[in-house]
């Protein structure tokens, strides 16, 4: 199956051109509706999108609110929660986005029907908080097959992304710190970044433990689970396989190690990823999938993780919230950095709880167990984190985030 990159995302939009043309054109003629708000999220029903669209329903029943969904599934889940949903590629998706005065996305314009968005007052709320750079501060975001070795094509790709970041109206953030990066990364003004706190978070100031274990059983179909719970986690890399599939002596440490200490191995491979965890999934039942086709939105099951493995994932930043260990697997650092790069120093984001391969990371596992001190290390990292990009805890992210929307409306 082929999965999306940099590369064919730019020659999409670049086919795409006279579509936004016309699209344009029906902007100006069309008016757009003051009480309509629709929404859409890259990652599926949830995110930020879904929690706004929940407080701003409570908060205002004269509102029209729709989401726009990817697929049936999308559409199904709106209608569990008694959303009113369209499918965002269809002629009604562009209709409600070409009528809607104000649109909600967490990914790329792509969230909602992209050819009738101009002249809306758009709000970006993205789906985490960026370790490794993106958008404008990385070459690898503006890549074309062959044109991305020509420099007037890659300042001509970089203009783009400027003229078509400049419809985001509304960019809430965590912190200041998170504020920063945003606005080179979209090259946005700095009264359009604001710090509100993350909206896909507040969800952690309410959900408990038990809570969140409840919902993973349910999701998993199971009656009950181990005591403990390990997400692996791996970031995207535009499109290629995760970096480190365990190998044969690789499963056989793991699933000694989730024997010993009662614990399930919960892998959730990026969705626009690849990873082929078979060999070890059918090695023991302590190791279980867990991508988005059965959690389209992780951030509320977050709480029931007794620890995360991931490498430079954003996840990172939503689980120090939980205040839980991390280890970050991260072999192919070097390589990853000479095309990437980052906001911040690995040593930093990793608090020196890194490992290079699988057997590294059984070592910091068991080091967390036994070793009182080696726990109250990693404890403290994920606080110092949480600390240093997140500005807000109390569950009101979604609420100051609706308030501004409404205050820069006029409203």
């Amino acid at each position: 199956m082929a999965r999306f990159t940099f590369a064919t995302g730019n020659v999409r939009k670049v086919l795409a051109i006279p579509i936004y043309g016309l699209g344009r054109v029906a902007s100006v003629l069309v008016p757009r509706s003051r009480t309509l708000w629709v929404f859409g999220s890259g990652g599926g029903f949830g995110e930020g999108s879904l929690a706004l669209l929940l407080h701003a329903r409570a908060a205002d029943p004269a509102l029209r609110l729709v989401w726009l969904a990817r697929d049936q599934r999308d559409a199904d889940a709106a209608a569990n929660l008694d959303i009113a949903s369209a499918r965002v590629g269809t002629p009604r998706g562009f209709w409600l986005t070409l009528r809607a005065r104000v649109i909600v996305i967490t990914h790329g314009f792509g969230d909602a029907n992209r050819f009738g968005e101009h002249g809306a007052f758009v709000v970006q709320l993205w789906h985490g908080i960026p370790f490794k750079h993106i958008h404008l501060d990385t070459a690898e975001t503006l890549r074309v097959p062959v044109l991305s070795r020509f420099d007037f094509a890659r300042r001509a790709i970089r203009a783009a992304y400027v003229r078509s970041t400049k419809a985001i109206q509304l960019f809430p953030t965590a912190s200041p710190v998170v504020a920063a990066r945003i606005r080179t990364a979209f090259g946005l003004p700095p009264e359009r970044v604001v710090v509100t706190g993350d909206p896909r978070d507040d969800v952690l100031a309410t959900q408990t433990r038990e809570g969140a274990r409840v919902a993973v059983a349910e999701v998993l179909g199971v009656a009950s689970l181990p005591a403990r719970l390990l997400l692996y986690a791996p970031t995207w890399r535009d499109g290629a396989e995760d970096p480190l599939i365990p190998r044969e002596q690789d499963w056989t440490q793991l699933v000694q190690y989730l024997e010993a200490s009662d614990s399930l191995l919960l892998i959730r491979s990026h969705p626009l990823g690849a990873g082929d965890y078979s060999v070890g999934t059918t090695r023991s039942p302590r190791i279980r999938m867990f991508g988005s086709n059965l959690q389209s939105d992780i951030t509320p099951l977050l709480p029931a993780m007794d620890a995360l493995i991931t490498d430079y994932s954003s996840i990172a930043f939503d689980y120090a919230l939980v205040g839980g260990p991390m280890v970050f697997l991260a072999p192919d650092r070097d390589a990853y950095w000479s095309t990437r790069g980052s906001y911040e120093p690995f040593p930093e984001f990793s608090g020196g709880f890194d490992a290079t391969d699988w057997p590294g990371v059984v070592t910091l596992l068991r080091e967390r167990d036994s070793d009182a001190a080696t726990a109250r290390l990693m404890t403290e990292h994920s606080r110092r984190l949480a600390d240093r990009v997140h500005s807000f805890r109390d569950g009101g992210n979604t609420g100051r985030v609706f308030d501004e929307i409404r205050r820069r409306l006029g409203e």
